[in-house]
């Protein structure tokens, strides 16, 4: 198997002992039913709730217990490139095959559940997962064909400040949600100063509830630096995650950008 990094990856059998390093990636392995074969998540894999208390846990997503994974003995360990450190993983690799996820776009999201689900030998499960995604992201689409195209500033970060910018998943998903990213023509994930955010003067400053978890009082005081922008507080989890839960966020996204055309009736 080729990782989405374009490394190659050796299995001499369906692994039976895996280590997810990704809350995402480990949502998608319960929904594939490897209840037995999971055997490792990180403490922010917190879906499904079962698993958070019954498997064990290998630190946090860029401060991975190493020791705790050899004594795991996995037969696959699956990260991901941005949230996982690439020191930890090549220390990794060294000792156990290890398949890395590199996702900016739906479009990345579909190919990895496809591959993962592939790798631990479920792939009929995955493509009706990756499947039914595609459809209501169709759906979506018929849907932002009938609003109007707005433009938004999505915070991820405070004290610095930082927003979604091009080359991210978020960016991708406001897309596809029929938003103009303000900041796309920046790269990633870029500090920002909100006292200039009147200059950029978008209709929607949205403040995501991870990985930063904002409050009213943080959209009300960007809001005091650009009087016309709307603060609007979403659940971070269907704009980050990249996963199973895709499908349901569509119904989410449509519930949103209802929401926010209510701003625009006279």
């Amino acid at each position: 198997m080729i990782d989405q990094l374009g490394r190659e990856i050796n299995l001499s059998q369906k692994p039976r002992r895996i280590v997810s390093l990704v809350p995402s990636q480990t949502e998608l392995l319960a929904h594939l039913s490897l209840e037995n074969e999971v055997v490792g998540i990180t403490k922010f894999c917190i879906y499904p709730d079962r698993w958070l208390k019954s498997k064990k846990r290998i630190g946090g997503t860029k401060q991975l217990d190493l020791e705790a994974i050899y004594n795991l003995e996995p037969d696959l360990i699956i990260g991901n490139k941005e949230e996982n450190v690439q020191g930890q993983v090549e220390q990794l690799t060294r000792r156990f095959p290890v398949w890395m996820s590199d996702v900016n776009s739906l479009g990345d999201a579909l190919d990895m559940i496809r591959k993962v689900s592939e790798l631990t030998g479920k792939a009929i499960e995955g493509e009706q997962i990756a499947s039914n995604i595609e459809l209501r992201f169709s759906e979506l689409q018929e849907f932002v064909l009938q609003i109007p195209i707005r433009s938004v500033a999505y915070f991820i970060w405070k004290n610095p400040w930082m927003v979604a910018a091009n080359h991210t998943f978020i960016d991708d998903i406001l897309h596809r949600c029929g938003l103009v990213n303000c900041f796309k023509p920046r790269d990633r994930h870029p500090e920002i100063n909100p006292h200039k955010l009147k200059e950029i003067n978008p209709d929607f400053l949205m403040l995501s509830s991870e990985p930063f978890p904002f409050t009213k009082q943080d959209g009300e005081f960007l809001k005091s630096n650009s009087p016309e922008s709307h603060p609007v507080l979403v659940n971070g989890e269907y704009f980050s995650w990249y996963g199973p839960r895709l499908a349901e966020a569509v119904d989410y996204f449509m519930k949103i950008r209802l929401q926010m055309e209510k701003y625009f009736v006279d």
